[in-house]
Protein backbone atom coordinates (compact mmCIF):
# COMPACT_ATOMS: atom_id res chain seq x y z
CA UNK A 1 0.00 0.00 0.00
CA UNK A 2 2.94 2.43 0.75
CA UNK A 3 4.66 2.05 -2.46
CA UNK A 4 0.97 2.37 -4.53
CA UNK A 5 0.74 5.88 -2.68
CA UNK A 6 4.41 6.54 -3.33
CA UNK A 7 3.44 5.97 -7.37
CA UNK A 8 0.47 7.82 -7.04
CA UNK A 9 2.51 10.92 -5.52
CA UNK A 10 5.27 10.52 -7.68
CA UNK A 11 2.53 11.00 -10.58
CA UNK A 12 0.93 13.58 -9.27
CA UNK A 13 4.19 15.37 -8.84
CA UNK A 14 5.21 15.08 -12.47
CA UNK A 15 2.05 15.86 -13.85
CA UNK A 16 2.36 19.48 -12.15
CA UNK A 17 6.22 19.50 -13.22
CA UNK A 18 5.17 18.93 -16.64
CA UNK A 19 2.48 21.57 -16.63
CA UNK A 20 5.10 23.92 -15.21
CA UNK A 21 7.28 23.67 -17.84
CA UNK A 22 4.00 23.92 -20.60
CA UNK A 23 2.50 26.80 -18.80
CA UNK A 24 5.99 28.74 -18.45
CA UNK A 25 6.08 28.55 -22.79
CA UNK A 26 3.11 29.11 -22.89
CA UNK A 27 3.52 32.42 -21.15
CA UNK A 28 6.42 33.35 -23.35
CA UNK A 29 6.30 32.06 -26.92
CA UNK A 30 4.25 33.05 -29.48
CA UNK A 31 1.50 30.22 -30.57
CA UNK A 32 2.54 28.65 -34.10
CA UNK A 33 0.24 28.65 -36.86
CA UNK A 34 1.89 25.93 -38.98
CA UNK A 35 2.82 23.54 -35.91
CA UNK A 36 0.45 20.89 -34.73
CA UNK A 37 1.67 18.41 -31.67
CA UNK A 38 0.25 14.95 -31.35
CA UNK A 39 -0.35 13.12 -27.93
CA UNK A 40 -0.14 8.71 -28.42
CA UNK A 41 0.56 7.86 -24.67
CA UNK A 42 -0.85 4.47 -25.43
CA UNK A 43 -0.31 3.49 -29.01
CA UNK A 44 3.55 4.77 -29.74
CA UNK A 45 3.12 3.33 -33.46
CA UNK A 46 0.50 6.01 -34.44
CA UNK A 47 -1.38 2.74 -36.55
CA UNK A 48 -5.02 4.58 -35.03
CA UNK A 49 -6.79 7.59 -35.93
CA UNK A 50 -4.43 9.87 -34.58
CA UNK A 51 -1.90 8.50 -36.82
CA UNK A 52 -4.07 9.10 -39.97
CA UNK A 53 -4.79 12.53 -38.70
CA UNK A 54 -1.12 13.19 -38.29
CA UNK A 55 0.01 11.85 -41.88
CA UNK A 56 -3.12 13.98 -43.23
CA UNK A 57 -1.83 17.58 -41.60
CA UNK A 58 2.15 16.39 -42.81
CA UNK A 59 1.24 16.19 -46.02
CA UNK A 60 -0.57 19.87 -45.63
CA UNK A 61 3.07 20.68 -44.57
CA UNK A 62 2.83 21.23 -40.84
CA UNK A 63 5.14 20.96 -38.84
CA UNK A 64 3.86 17.71 -36.65
CA UNK A 65 5.15 17.06 -32.88
CA UNK A 66 4.91 13.79 -31.82
CA UNK A 67 4.48 12.75 -28.48
CA UNK A 68 4.76 9.31 -27.05
CA UNK A 69 5.23 6.88 -24.34
CA UNK A 70 8.71 5.79 -25.69
CA UNK A 71 9.76 9.40 -24.85
CA UNK A 72 9.68 8.45 -21.19
CA UNK A 73 11.42 5.20 -21.45
CA UNK A 74 14.59 5.30 -20.25
CA UNK A 75 15.38 1.76 -19.17
CA UNK A 76 18.23 2.11 -21.95
CA UNK A 77 19.51 4.82 -19.99
CA UNK A 78 18.33 7.50 -22.60
CA UNK A 79 17.88 9.85 -19.93
CA UNK A 80 18.14 12.55 -22.77
CA UNK A 81 15.08 11.41 -24.30
CA UNK A 82 13.11 11.87 -20.91
CA UNK A 83 14.91 15.80 -20.33
CA UNK A 84 13.68 15.99 -24.21
CA UNK A 85 9.52 15.16 -23.22
CA UNK A 86 9.43 17.54 -20.40
CA UNK A 87 11.94 20.83 -21.50
CA UNK A 88 11.51 20.88 -25.46
CA UNK A 89 8.47 18.95 -26.00
CA UNK A 90 6.42 20.61 -23.55
CA UNK A 91 7.45 24.04 -24.93
CA UNK A 92 6.59 22.72 -28.43
CA UNK A 93 3.55 21.32 -27.24
CA UNK A 94 2.57 24.65 -25.92
CA UNK A 95 3.15 26.70 -28.88
CA UNK A 96 1.28 24.30 -31.18
CA UNK A 97 -2.38 26.08 -32.83
CA UNK A 98 -3.63 22.50 -32.96
CA UNK A 99 -3.38 19.68 -30.96
CA UNK A 100 -4.66 16.19 -31.11
CA UNK A 101 -4.97 13.47 -28.70
CA UNK A 102 -6.18 9.55 -28.71
CA UNK A 103 -6.30 9.01 -25.22
CA UNK A 104 -6.09 11.17 -21.46
CA UNK A 105 -3.07 12.96 -20.81
CA UNK A 106 -3.03 13.69 -17.41
CA UNK A 107 -0.31 16.85 -17.33
CA UNK A 108 -3.35 18.63 -19.41
CA UNK A 109 -5.38 18.87 -16.43
CA UNK A 110 -2.98 21.61 -15.23
CA UNK A 111 -2.03 23.33 -18.29
CA UNK A 112 -3.44 27.05 -19.61
CA UNK A 113 -3.39 26.57 -23.24
CA UNK A 114 -2.73 29.68 -25.16
CA UNK A 115 -5.89 31.34 -26.56
CA UNK A 116 -6.18 30.29 -30.19
CA UNK A 117 -5.17 27.15 -29.47
CA UNK A 118 -7.76 24.10 -30.64
CA UNK A 119 -7.35 20.95 -28.81
CA UNK A 120 -9.11 18.11 -30.39
CA UNK A 121 -9.69 14.20 -28.64
CA UNK A 122 -9.96 11.48 -31.11
CA UNK A 123 -10.02 8.75 -29.23
CA UNK A 124 -8.56 5.83 -30.00
CA UNK A 125 -11.79 3.40 -30.76
CA UNK A 126 -14.31 3.49 -33.09
CA UNK A 127 -18.36 3.89 -32.43
CA UNK A 128 -19.60 3.32 -29.04
CA UNK A 129 -19.33 -0.62 -27.38
CA UNK A 130 -18.56 -0.29 -23.64
CA UNK A 131 -19.27 3.09 -22.17
CA UNK A 132 -16.17 5.05 -21.08
CA UNK A 133 -14.31 8.33 -19.75
CA UNK A 134 -17.45 10.25 -17.44
CA UNK A 135 -19.91 7.66 -17.97
CA UNK A 136 -18.18 5.05 -16.05
CA UNK A 137 -17.70 4.40 -12.02
CA UNK A 138 -13.96 6.17 -11.49
CA UNK A 139 -11.52 6.98 -8.22
CA UNK A 140 -12.42 10.67 -7.21
CA UNK A 141 -9.10 11.59 -8.03
CA UNK A 142 -9.03 10.56 -11.34
CA UNK A 143 -12.38 11.57 -12.39
CA UNK A 144 -11.49 14.87 -10.87
CA UNK A 145 -8.08 15.22 -13.09
CA UNK A 146 -10.48 13.87 -15.70
CA UNK A 147 -12.58 16.54 -15.91
CA UNK A 148 -10.26 19.47 -15.97
CA UNK A 149 -8.32 17.36 -18.57
CA UNK A 150 -11.99 17.59 -20.47
CA UNK A 151 -12.30 21.05 -19.99
CA UNK A 152 -9.19 21.68 -22.22
CA UNK A 153 -11.19 20.35 -25.28
CA UNK A 154 -12.76 22.04 -28.15
CA UNK A 155 -13.65 19.40 -29.92
CA UNK A 156 -13.86 15.51 -29.76
CA UNK A 157 -14.83 13.21 -33.11
CA UNK A 158 -16.89 10.68 -33.37
CA UNK A 159 -17.69 8.29 -36.43
CA UNK A 160 -21.53 8.27 -36.72
CA UNK A 161 -24.24 11.01 -35.10
CA UNK A 162 -25.94 8.19 -33.69
CA UNK A 163 -23.16 8.44 -30.90
CA UNK A 164 -22.91 12.02 -30.12
CA UNK A 165 -24.73 11.94 -26.90
CA UNK A 166 -22.19 8.77 -25.81
CA UNK A 167 -19.66 10.88 -26.44
CA UNK A 168 -20.72 13.72 -25.43
CA UNK A 169 -21.07 12.24 -21.55
CA UNK A 170 -17.67 10.53 -21.88
CA UNK A 171 -15.45 13.74 -22.57
CA UNK A 172 -18.40 16.96 -20.65
CA UNK A 173 -18.72 18.48 -23.74
CA UNK A 174 -21.93 20.23 -25.19
CA UNK A 175 -23.06 18.04 -28.30
CA UNK A 176 -22.23 20.87 -30.48
CA UNK A 177 -18.31 20.08 -29.49
CA UNK A 178 -18.65 16.45 -30.70
CA UNK A 179 -17.74 15.84 -34.46
CA UNK A 180 -19.31 13.09 -36.51
CA UNK A 181 -16.79 13.43 -39.00
CA UNK A 182 -16.06 9.39 -39.09
CA UNK A 183 -13.36 7.65 -37.82
CA UNK A 184 -9.55 8.63 -39.61
CA UNK A 185 -8.66 4.79 -38.55
CA UNK A 186 -11.38 3.42 -40.50
CA UNK A 187 -9.31 5.26 -43.61
CA UNK A 188 -6.81 2.18 -43.79
CA UNK A 189 -9.49 -0.63 -43.41
CA UNK A 190 -11.41 0.79 -46.35
CA UNK A 191 -8.16 1.88 -48.45
CA UNK A 192 -7.86 -0.10 -52.07
CA UNK A 193 -4.63 -3.04 -51.78
CA UNK A 194 -4.07 -2.24 -47.75
CA UNK A 195 -6.17 -6.09 -47.27
CA UNK A 196 -4.31 -7.65 -49.85
CA UNK A 197 -0.72 -6.11 -48.78
CA UNK A 198 -1.89 -7.11 -44.60
CA UNK A 199 -2.62 -11.33 -45.91
CA UNK A 200 0.67 -11.40 -47.70
CA UNK A 201 2.61 -10.12 -45.38
CA UNK A 202 0.93 -12.55 -42.74
CA UNK A 203 1.29 -15.46 -45.09
CA UNK A 204 5.32 -14.63 -45.27
CA UNK A 205 5.18 -14.86 -41.35
CA UNK A 206 2.84 -17.52 -41.08
CA UNK A 207 3.26 -19.49 -43.57
CA UNK A 208 1.22 -22.17 -42.16
CA UNK A 209 -1.71 -19.80 -43.14
CA UNK A 210 -1.49 -20.21 -46.66
CA UNK A 211 -4.24 -22.11 -48.66
CA UNK A 212 -6.42 -21.48 -45.03
CA UNK A 213 -8.54 -19.12 -43.80
CA UNK A 214 -7.61 -17.11 -40.76
CA UNK A 215 -9.38 -16.33 -37.62
CA UNK A 216 -8.30 -14.04 -35.02
CA UNK A 217 -9.20 -14.64 -31.02
CA UNK A 218 -8.89 -11.53 -29.15
CA UNK A 219 -10.33 -11.37 -25.78
CA UNK A 220 -9.92 -8.40 -23.45
CA UNK A 221 -8.89 -8.25 -20.03
CA UNK A 222 -10.27 -9.24 -16.85
CA UNK A 223 -10.25 -7.39 -13.69
CA UNK A 224 -8.03 -9.55 -11.36
CA UNK A 225 -4.75 -11.55 -12.22
CA UNK A 226 -6.06 -14.68 -11.47
CA UNK A 227 -8.34 -14.09 -14.13
CA UNK A 228 -6.43 -12.99 -16.83
CA UNK A 229 -3.77 -15.91 -16.14
CA UNK A 230 -6.82 -18.30 -16.63
CA UNK A 231 -8.15 -16.69 -19.47
CA UNK A 232 -6.83 -18.43 -22.78
CA UNK A 233 -7.66 -22.15 -20.37
CA UNK A 234 -11.64 -21.35 -21.26
CA UNK A 235 -10.73 -21.95 -24.95
CA UNK A 236 -10.72 -25.56 -25.77
CA UNK A 237 -7.88 -25.21 -29.11
CA UNK A 238 -7.49 -29.05 -29.01
CA UNK A 239 -11.25 -29.02 -29.92
CA UNK A 240 -10.80 -26.07 -32.52
CA UNK A 241 -7.93 -27.96 -34.42
CA UNK A 242 -9.94 -31.20 -34.72
CA UNK A 243 -12.94 -29.40 -36.14
CA UNK A 244 -11.53 -26.83 -38.50
CA UNK A 245 -7.38 -27.77 -39.20
CA UNK A 246 -7.67 -28.28 -42.82
CA UNK A 247 -9.96 -25.17 -42.95
CA UNK A 248 -8.60 -22.27 -40.27
CA UNK A 249 -5.21 -21.09 -38.85
CA UNK A 250 -5.79 -19.61 -35.54
CA UNK A 251 -4.06 -17.03 -33.83
CA UNK A 252 -4.11 -14.98 -30.64
CA UNK A 253 -4.36 -11.60 -29.68
CA UNK A 254 -4.20 -10.37 -26.06
CA UNK A 255 -5.52 -7.20 -24.78
CA UNK A 256 -2.14 -4.74 -23.80
CA UNK A 257 -3.19 -5.03 -20.45
CA UNK A 258 -2.23 -8.53 -20.06
CA UNK A 259 1.35 -9.10 -19.74
CA UNK A 260 1.62 -12.37 -19.16
CA UNK A 261 3.56 -14.62 -22.26
CA UNK A 262 0.57 -16.77 -23.32
CA UNK A 263 1.27 -20.62 -22.91
CA UNK A 264 -0.22 -21.68 -26.32
CA UNK A 265 -0.37 -24.85 -28.00
CA UNK A 266 2.11 -24.82 -31.39
CA UNK A 267 0.04 -24.71 -33.75
CA UNK A 268 -1.42 -21.43 -32.63
CA UNK A 269 0.32 -18.23 -33.39
CA UNK A 270 0.70 -15.50 -30.77
CA UNK A 271 0.43 -12.27 -32.64
CA UNK A 272 -0.40 -10.25 -28.79
CA UNK A 273 3.09 -8.06 -30.09
CA UNK A 274 1.96 -7.66 -33.38
CA UNK A 275 2.73 -3.90 -34.14
CA UNK A 276 -0.23 -3.29 -36.52
CA UNK A 277 -3.50 -4.63 -35.25
CA UNK A 278 -4.87 -3.30 -38.79
CA UNK A 279 -3.06 -5.58 -40.56
CA UNK A 280 -4.48 -8.11 -38.88
CA UNK A 281 -8.08 -7.32 -38.66
CA UNK A 282 -7.26 -7.13 -42.69
CA UNK A 283 -5.89 -10.36 -43.16
CA UNK A 284 -7.84 -12.57 -40.68
CA UNK A 285 -11.66 -14.49 -41.98
CA UNK A 286 -13.23 -14.21 -38.99
CA UNK A 287 -13.42 -12.80 -35.56
CA UNK A 288 -13.25 -14.28 -31.88
CA UNK A 289 -13.75 -12.02 -29.50
CA UNK A 290 -15.90 -11.25 -25.77
CA UNK A 291 -16.46 -7.79 -25.24
CA UNK A 292 -13.61 -6.15 -26.97
CA UNK A 293 -14.48 -3.42 -29.05
CA UNK A 294 -11.83 -4.69 -31.82
CA UNK A 295 -15.18 -6.32 -32.88
CA UNK A 296 -16.37 -3.06 -34.57
CA UNK A 297 -13.40 -3.27 -37.30
CA UNK A 298 -14.77 -6.76 -38.45
CA UNK A 299 -18.38 -4.66 -38.61
CA UNK A 300 -16.92 -2.43 -40.49
CA UNK A 301 -15.35 -4.87 -43.42
CA UNK A 302 -18.20 -7.17 -42.89
CA UNK A 303 -16.42 -9.75 -41.46
CA UNK A 304 -18.02 -12.62 -39.35
CA UNK A 305 -17.55 -12.28 -35.72
CA UNK A 306 -18.69 -14.50 -32.89
CA UNK A 307 -18.76 -13.76 -29.39
CA UNK A 308 -17.11 -16.33 -26.79
CA UNK A 309 -18.99 -14.51 -23.95
CA UNK A 310 -18.33 -17.48 -21.21
CA UNK A 311 -18.71 -15.72 -17.93
CA UNK A 312 -20.72 -12.89 -19.65
CA UNK A 313 -23.04 -12.55 -16.65
CA UNK A 314 -20.19 -12.03 -14.16
CA UNK A 315 -18.57 -9.65 -16.73
CA UNK A 316 -21.41 -7.67 -17.63
CA UNK A 317 -22.93 -7.27 -14.18
CA UNK A 318 -20.70 -4.14 -13.70
CA UNK A 319 -19.74 -3.02 -17.39
CA UNK A 320 -22.10 -0.25 -19.12
CA UNK A 321 -22.30 -1.25 -22.45
CA UNK A 322 -23.68 1.22 -24.91
CA UNK A 323 -26.17 -0.96 -26.44
CA UNK A 324 -27.88 -4.19 -25.32
CA UNK A 325 -24.94 -6.84 -25.20
CA UNK A 326 -27.41 -9.76 -26.06
CA UNK A 327 -29.31 -8.47 -28.95
CA UNK A 328 -27.45 -6.17 -30.95
CA UNK A 329 -24.07 -7.65 -31.02
CA UNK A 330 -23.35 -7.77 -34.85
CA UNK A 331 -22.66 -11.45 -34.59
CA UNK A 332 -23.63 -14.61 -32.50
CA UNK A 333 -23.10 -15.75 -28.58
CA UNK A 334 -21.18 -18.55 -27.74
CA UNK A 335 -20.27 -19.72 -24.14
CA UNK A 336 -18.18 -22.63 -24.99
CA UNK A 337 -15.84 -23.78 -27.94
CA UNK A 338 -18.00 -26.29 -29.15
CA UNK A 339 -20.92 -23.17 -29.90
CA UNK A 340 -18.16 -21.44 -31.35
CA UNK A 341 -17.41 -23.60 -33.93
CA UNK A 342 -21.05 -24.00 -35.02
CA UNK A 343 -21.31 -20.19 -35.28
CA UNK A 344 -18.22 -19.94 -37.21
CA UNK A 345 -20.00 -22.70 -39.63
CA UNK A 346 -23.26 -20.76 -39.52
CA UNK A 347 -24.51 -18.42 -42.64
CA UNK A 348 -22.87 -14.76 -42.01
CA UNK A 349 -25.75 -12.70 -40.65
CA UNK A 350 -25.31 -9.83 -43.30
CA UNK A 351 -28.30 -8.04 -42.14
CA UNK A 352 -27.56 -7.97 -38.24
CA UNK A 353 -24.30 -6.73 -39.01
CA UNK A 354 -25.52 -3.67 -41.38
CA UNK A 355 -27.81 -2.66 -38.48
CA UNK A 356 -25.07 -2.47 -35.87
CA UNK A 357 -22.67 -0.98 -38.71
CA UNK A 358 -24.75 1.65 -39.59
CA UNK A 359 -25.61 3.09 -36.17
CA UNK A 360 -21.27 3.23 -35.68
CA UNK A 361 -20.23 4.33 -39.05
CA UNK A 362 -21.63 7.25 -41.40
CA UNK A 363 -18.55 7.43 -43.75
CA UNK A 364 -16.97 4.66 -45.85
CA UNK A 365 -15.16 6.83 -47.88
CA UNK A 366 -11.80 6.88 -46.59
CA UNK A 367 -11.81 10.79 -46.33
CA UNK A 368 -12.67 10.71 -42.94
CA UNK A 369 -8.81 11.78 -41.77
CA UNK A 370 -9.25 14.87 -44.36
CA UNK A 371 -12.75 15.96 -43.20
CA UNK A 372 -11.32 16.05 -39.31
CA UNK A 373 -8.88 18.27 -40.90
CA UNK A 374 -10.67 20.71 -42.68
CA UNK A 375 -13.18 20.93 -39.79
CA UNK A 376 -10.75 21.58 -37.03
CA UNK A 377 -8.84 24.15 -39.17
CA UNK A 378 -11.96 25.87 -40.41
CA UNK A 379 -13.41 26.29 -36.86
Amino acid sequence: MGNQNLVIAMKKFLYRFYAFLFNFAAAVFPLKENRAAFISMHNENFNDSLGEVTREFESRGFECVRITRRDLDAKAGNIFRVLDFFFRKSRLLATSKYVFLNDNFMPMAFCNFKQGAVVTQLWHAEGAFKRFGLAIEQPESVRKNEIACNKRLSFAVCSSKAVIPIYAQAFGLRYGQVLPLGAPRADYLLKEGNAENARKKLEMLYPALKGKKAVLYAPTFRDTKEENEKLLSNFDFELFKKEFDEEYVIFVRLHPQIHEKAALPPFVFDVTDYKDVRELVLACDALVTDYSSICMDFSLLSKKTVFFAFDEEKYTKDRNFCFDYKTELPGGIAKTTGEVVELLRAEFDAEKNEKFRRRNFDFLDCNSAKRVADAVIEK
